[in-house]
């Protein structure tokens, strides 16, 4: 992901704009990159869901309980980046990639630190600090692979790719379908 700032930052009260990064060359294939910028305030984060739910239903691929899974990853690693990082993050940048049967998601802060998934201890219930560890849970019963990388300006991009059911040739129908 590029550096905060190297997109034109959203603006209060605008909804975050889809900025293409990559698409494919054929223009009836689903697969692309697209990026979103959202001002570090509260309403981005619902602003951030909508956005991505409208993208990722014109592509027409995603079922809703993937996009389900996508819906609550994004909304709570943009609630961390807005809890954690708008200090020294004027804007959360928004990363959503269709690519070989995987869509991803990737939320980009300006803050250096690298945060952990807590352990669900039962004894103790914490009214904050499960965020992570959900998204963990979502991503690995989806099969999907999540982690936390440095960008080159010392922040961090956390990411969550989710695997895309294999669809059947057109005008086929496995027998899986019909049960």
């Amino acid at each position: 992901m590029d550096s905060p700032g190297s997109h034109p930052p959203g603006t209060g009260g605008q909804s975050p704009v889809a900025l293409p990064v990559r698409e494919t060359s054929e223009s009836t294939s689903p697969e692309g990159t697209w990026r979103f910028t959202a001002p570090a305030q509260d309403s981005a984060v619902p602003q951030l869901r909508h956005a991505v739910r409208d993208l990722v239903r014109r592509r027409g691929v995603v079922p809703e309980d993937t996009l389900g899974n996508l819906l609550l990853i994004l909304s709570e690693l943009a609630t961390n980046a807005l809890q954690h990082a708008a200090l020294l993050s004027s804007e959360i940048g928004v990363e959503v990639s269709l690519q070989r049967g995987w869509l991803r998601v990737a939320v980009e802060d300006g803050h250096p630190y690298r945060p952990k998934a807590l352990d669900a201890e039962p004894e103790h219930e914490l009214l904050h600090g499960r965020g992570l560890l959900l998204v963990k849970t979502v991503t690995q019963e989806a099969g999907g692979l999540c982690d936390v990388e440095q960008t080159g300006t010392g922040g961090k991009v956390i990411w969550a790719a989710l695997p895309l059911p294999r669809r059947p040739a057109s005008g086929l129908t496995s027998p899986l379908n019909r049960l």
